[in-house]
């Protein structure tokens, strides 16, 4: 098969990566921990932390957790949005090398009660407007450890005052109660002061080692996890960094703004917003609830970012806020859209509001996420996933494998140090997934151009895209 995408390449981007330029995400953890320690890392609600306070917190929580008798391999659920306790309980995972599970906070008790039996978690962190949620599946789940946050715990004086007015005056915290006979619940603030002392033991941590069971419908509709390894995550990280370092002057990487709407435990969000601005030492604007538009709105007038990543229906819904055509525009260099299409009319409307292209890519939780994306130089939105990124192999092919002649349809499959190892306990599953040949069958149906440029025209399987998440008929 012919590559003929490299020949599109922008000036500097390599064909290939060195896919084993970090052992862990730790060492990365570790590496940019040290090296920004006193640049800003995450941003909410007024409240900001520096990379080493986001360091000593991170080690205080994987060495709570090894405390309680949690070692290497045992799965930590985290069911938060975005907020600062997020960064601090998943770099605490993986450094004491455990699993991370990420779970929407907004998941039915049925949902809560699989992802939990199915990952085996032994001990999740939790938001306590979601606590009734999981109060609910306790005694049905391997859970022993819970840690409950609260939306102002890490916002210093206005924390109780966000607190007072989220449980007593907007009512957003229904009652729970944890059964003190089936789990050890701790707050998540009493959890840090008690660990401030403790020292995080160290571990030894491979490449193949599990770092995430990132849950998805994947292409049948039965919830399971992929089982990302540290490699395949920093595989992805080092192929998004070589594609935009040819685009970032010394200056952007000193004052590298994102904005962070989409949620975390979103693998898209997960991998380009948290853990690439920890490899480059860029902050994160963390919106909590970005269906608050004019809340959002207000937000963004009081940064001056670098990067904008989001789905057509947050691109839409922020263009149809009367005072989002006001904002400063000045610093945006690049605007990115996954987890669904891209419309052209909104693209269009974004570039006349903001000035740059609203650049579109693709990937999947299988991959990391990133398996393509178009140039962040575009001038103009083209329709398309982009280019494989480097060390990634795109095949169209029929339902027998066979690769089809370019221009023609057929199903998108994807081979690189980014896809997942299977689905965790589904060894069936895995097979279907990845042929033997190692490309991944996605269940899209794409077009493949002669440059290159991939158009995605179908889905082989019953699926419904609802703001980038996945959503199959059975579940409806």
């Amino acid at each position: 098969m012919e590559k003929v995408w490299l020949k599109q390449y922008p000036a500097g981007v390599p064909a290939d990566i060195d896919p084993h330029r970090y052992q862990s995400i730790r060492d990365l953890i570790d590496e940019a921990h040290a090296k920004f320690r006193d640049r800003p890392a995450y941003y909410c609600m007024g409240r900001q932390i520096t990379f080493g306070e986001l360091d000593a917190m991170s080690k205080a929580f994987g060495a709570w957790l090894q405390a309680q008798g949690l070692a290497k391999g045992d799965r930590v659920a985290i069911m938060m949005p975005n907020v600062l306790q997020y960064p601090v309980a998943l770099f605490g995972i993986l450094r004491a090398g455990m699993v991370v599970v990420n779970v929407n906070p907004l998941y039915t008790p049925r949902e809560l009660e699989h992802q939990l039996k199915d990952s085996g978690a032994k001990a999740i962190v939790v938001l306590e407007n979601f606590a009734h949620t999981l109060e609910q599946v306790l005694g049905k789940v391997p859970v022993k450890h819970v840690v409950v946050a609260a939306l102002g715990d890490m916002l210093g004086a206005k924390g109780a005052i966000v607190n007072f007015v989220v449980r007593n005056v907007k009512k957003m915290v229904p009652a729970f109660e944890l059964p003190a006979a089936q789990v050890a619940a701790i707050r998540f603030n009493a959890m840090l002061s008690g660990a401030a002392d403790m020292k995080l033991a160290p571990v030894a941590i491979k490449p193949d080692d599990i770092a995430f069971l990132q849950y998805t419908g994947g292409t049948t509709g039965v919830s399971k996890g992929a089982m990302l390894l540290n490699r395949n995550i920093t595989a992805n990280l080092t192929q998004v960094d070589a594609w935009l370092n040819p685009f970032l002057t010394d200056a952007d990487r000193d004052n590298y703004i994102i904005i962070t709407a989409l949620p975390l435990y979103h693998i898209f969000s997960l991998t380009v917003n948290c853990l690439m601005m920890l490899k480059i030492g860029g902050k994160n604007i963390l919106i909590t609830n970005p269906r608050d538009m004019p809340g959002f709105v207000k937000e963004l007038a009081r940064h001056k970012y670098t990067t904008i990543t989001g789905v057509n229906t947050l691109f839409n819904g922020l263009m149809n806020h009367p005072d989002f055509d006001k904002l400063d525009f000045s610093a945006l260099r690049i605007s990115n859209g996954g987890g669904m299409a891209l419309q052209k009319a909104v693209a269009d409307k974004w570039k006349k509001i903001t000035g740059v292209t609203l650049t579109e890519g693709y990937g999947l939780t299988e991959t990391s996420p990133v398996a393509t994306t178009n140039p962040p130089d575009s001038k103009e939105y083209n329709g398309s996933i982009g280019l494989p990124v480097p060390s990634t192999e795109i095949a169209i092919r029929d339902d027998e494998g066979r690769d089809v002649p370019l221009g023609q349809p057929g199903e998108i499959c994807i081979r690189g140090p980014q896809v997942m190892a299977g689905y965790w306990q589904r060894p069936e599953e895995t097979a279907r997934a990845i042929a033997a040949d190692g490309f991944f069958r996605s269940g899209d149906i794409g077009i493949m151009d002669d440059k290159g440029y991939t158009r995605i025209v179908d889905r082989k399987k019953d699926m419904i895209l609802v703001s980038g998440f996945n959503v199959y008929p059975n579940e409806i």
